[in-house]
């Protein structure tokens, strides 16, 4: 296994790292409700009480956070999240956060008279819109279907671009935003759809394709979910993977694949960070750490990060 550093623990099932240029690491402690500030020498300071159940985070073009927040979920007796909706849950929603102040408004809460379901993961392009997954949510027996959103930081425009797609959550661009990957979790899959613009995916309309036309990436052959996922420098996509309890690392051509243990079945996101970006920090949600490993690659620089 890879030498780590444990940066903070007792964490509320971290996720949503963010490598500030400070040194610190912005995350979303989803079982708390929380945007926590984590200095480098593991303090933590409370940005922002968010409710709900806060799944991903990115710094936007205006320097604030952006958090998909999936609305909550049940908890087990030990704390542990479920994929059912708690008693109270009225909706996901994405919400913006001040990193000064902690103000927090709710930027989103549907499309086109739909509700936001569970909003997971977020990237930014280049033109300072963002891409979103919503995995759905799941209400005792009855399944909410996910979807893929794109939609303008001021608050000004949302549209769903991938429509159905069950439980998406990883998302990533590629160098250049010239194609979007998203990872599904039970399924285990990787996908990739080529760019025509902001918000506008390539549709080659083929049946044997996948959702909206998208390319195979990546399936396992094992038993394992994908969560969240980076982009390194070289184009490679780098996977959170659970019960596995690693990174996987799958080239741009889905050709080949390299793995990254960690020890914990619930290692759910990864980020880049540090002055040369070959920091990985890597959300151990299962035994509640933020974690540190030299990465043998430079990570992508993202568009807003500061």
């Amino acid at each position: 296994m890879p030498m780590m550093t444990e940066i903070a623990s007792g964490l509320g099932f971290p996720e949503g790292p963010v490598a500030m240029s400070d040194g610190s690491v912005v995350i979303v402690e989803l079982t708390r409700g929380t945007l926590t500030r984590v200095l480098p020498d593991g303090a933590r300071q409370v940005v922002a009480e968010t409710g709900g159940g806060p799944n991903g985070a990115a710094v936007g073009p205006d320097g604030r956070i952006y958090i998909c927040n999936n609305g909550g979920v049940r908890l087990t007796a030990d704390g542990q999240p479920t994929g059912d909706a708690p008693e109270d849950y009225a909706g996901g929603y994405i919400q913006r956060v001040d990193l000064v102040s902690g103000k927090t408004e709710v930027l989103y809460a549907g499309c086109n008279g739909h509700h936001l379901r569970g909003p997971n993961d977020l990237v930014f392009d280049a033109s300072g819109g963002f891409w979103f997954t919503d995995m759905g949510k799941l209400q005792g027996r009855q399944i909410h279907r996910g979807a893929v959103y794109y939609a303008k930081a001021d608050g000004s425009f949302i549209k769903e671009v991938i429509a159905p797609i069950d439980g998406p959550n990883g998302i990533a661009l590629a160098p250049g935003d010239t194609h979007l990957y998203v990872s599904q979790t039970m399924e285990s899959r990787v996908w990739k759809w080529e760019l025509a613009g902001p918000g506008e995916i390539r549709d080659e309309g083929s049946l044997l394709a996948g959702p909206a036309g998208a390319k195979f990436l990546f399936g396992s052959a094992r038993y394992q979910m994908l969560d969240s996922m980076a982009v390194d420098s070289a184009g490679n996509v780098c996977v959170a993977t659970l019960v596995n309890g690693g990174i996987t690392v799958i080239s741009p051509d889905g050709a080949s694949t390299d793995w990254v243990p960690t020890g914990d079945p619930f290692t759910t996101n990864i980020c880049f960070g540090g002055p040369d970006l070959r920091t990985a920090f890597i959300t151990l949600s299962g035994s509640g750490k933020l974690v540190t490993m030299k990465w043998p690659r430079p990570g992508l620089k993202l568009h807003y990060n500061r």
